[in-house]
């Protein structure tokens, strides 16, 4: 009886022949336990036991719950077919991430892609706008002096309509700030441009007076070159300016020296001298040379005087600053060109001949052009309103040849061309010499990487070459 109960009973489920079926493709063999019939199996027993047995599974928690449930009838555990499975599972979401990130990439590329190009063209429209107001306005003082030769009455005339800056200001600030304000709560904080006391009266004469006194002369005397001179000679002799201002900040803000911009200097004062000897330094001609060179002047000393007592200033306060001026010259001013009238040096009679259309045409496009320099400078770069600046230069000459049949002599389209190069010279940056060394050693060790780049790849070829060939090329050290 003893015996008896230490024998093993065999499992009436269990067909020991199961165990002699063929290993299916990707399995192990020392995995399948051959057994003899008749003989005993102890482990077979405990691994078909630990199988059937429900508690194998939770006495065993480190055995993943995958393994048991996918063996085969035969007992064989189908390891390889679960991790192809979750292998091609992970192949397939890593593609899909890839290829997820890909699109983002590839949007995120088209999207600033987008904006850049949207960028280029704001500041190419800023900067056409910019030349095509001032080419405007050029011309239409030079038709308007056909019928009307009146150039203080124009000048007091288009400075009123500045008085429109600061409404117009407003409007845009009612359209698209968040945060609306009232008008006298926002003209209070452009004042402030005058002051932490805001525009007084006191302030209101002594700080606009003298600018508006160089606005008007800066103006005035730019109409009376064009009574002298073509539109192009006056436009170009007008771009001085930048040289002057760079002189007169160097003596009177103590700004940094450039030698590159001295030497612009110097081209700017060669185009005058020679701009003046293309007719001999006789007749009108010199006398419309020293008319620009005296409006470039005194708007360079306006811009300089501005920097010193105002400092720099956003749009608002540009804009209530250039209103203020007009403001003024309609106060004190018009008094001027009532004198210029009763004595007949600026006389008119009768009203109706004078040409409001034109004069309105100039008085809109000088306002347009404040307003656009303004603008240009808070938007984008102040140089893009330089440029836009000595592009009028070409755009008269343009307007001349067509229109007006103009034959430029050889001196003067010398000395236009030196003074334009001389302008661009004045916009280069202050660290530009700096800026210039790092791209050229840029560029030499870009060279050199391409040098090596390309001796690596030519051993490479070398030596797959020779050993096509049944030879190997072993470099020197």
């Amino acid at each position: 009886m003893k015996k008896h109960s230490a024998r093993v009973a065999p499992l009436p489920s269990f067909n020991v022949s199961e165990l002699n079926s063929p290993v299916p493709d990707g399995a192990s063999r020392s995995s399948v336990i051959q057994c003899k019939p008749g003989g005993n199996c102890p482990s077979r027993h405990r691994g078909m036991t630990r199988q059937l047995s429900p508690l194998s599974v939770a006495e065993d928690s480190a055995a993943p719950i995958l393994e048991l449930q996918n063996r085969s009838p035969s007992g064989i555990c189908r390891h390889s077919r679960v991790e192809r499975q979750s292998r091609s599972g992970e192949e397939g979401t890593q593609t899909h991430t890839e290829s997820s990130s890909q699109e983002a990439e590839g949007q995120t590329r088209c999207q600033s892609c987008t904006s850049t190009f949207l960028k280029l063209i704001w500041r190419f429209l800023i900067i056409l706008s910019v030349s095509s107001s001032w080419v405007g306005t050029t011309q239409f003082v030079k038709i308007t002096f056909e019928t009307f030769d009146c150039p203080f009455f124009m000048t007091w005339f288009s400075t009123n309509w500045n008085i429109m800056i600061f409404p117009i200001y407003y409007s845009g600030h009612l359209a698209t700030a968040q945060e609306k304000q009232s008008p006298i709560k926002k003209f209070r904080e452009c004042s402030r441009i005058f002051g932490e006391d805001g525009l007084t009266l006191k302030l209101f004469l002594k700080r606009t007076a003298p600018f508006s006194i160089l606005w008007t002369l800066t103006n005035y005397l730019y109409l009376l070159a064009l009574k002298k001179l073509t539109a192009t000679d006056v436009s170009a002799l007008f771009c001085c300016n930048k040289a002057f201002v760079f002189l007169l900040s160097w003596i009177v803000l103590k700004d940094r020296f450039m030698g590159a911009r001295i030497v612009a200097a110097i081209m700017a004062i060669t185009g005058i001298v020679m701009m003046a000897y293309a007719d001999g330094f006789q007749g009108d001609s010199i006398i419309g040379v020293a008319y620009a060179v005296g409006s470039a002047s005194t708007s360079a000393l306006y811009k300089v005087l501005f920097k010193m007592f105002l400092g720099s200033a956003n749009f608002g306060e540009a804009a209530h600053f250039v209103s203020t001026l007009g403001f003024f010259n309609f106060i004190f001013i018009s008094v001027t060109p009532i004198i210029l009238y009763f004595t007949k040096v600026e006389y008119w009679y009768p009203f109706s001949a004078v040409p409001w259309g034109y004069l309105c045409g100039v008085a809109g496009l000088w306002l347009a052009f404040n307003i656009l320099v303004n603008v240009g400078v808070v938007l984008t770069y102040p140089i893009l309103i330089s440029i836009g600046t000595v592009l009028s230069v070409p755009g008269n000459a343009a307007v001349d040849l067509v229109k007006h049949k103009m034959i430029f002599s050889v001196v003067r389209l010398g000395a236009t061309i030196i003074i334009c190069i001389g302008f661009l010279l004045m916009l280069l940056p202050e660290e530009w010499d700096e800026i210039t060394l790092r791209f050229i050693n840029s560029l030499k060790e870009k060279k050199s990487e391409d040098h090596a780049d390309e001796i690596t790849e030519s051993s490479v070829h070398t030596r797959s070459r020779s050993r096509a060939n049944g030879t190997v090329s072993i470099p020197l050290a």
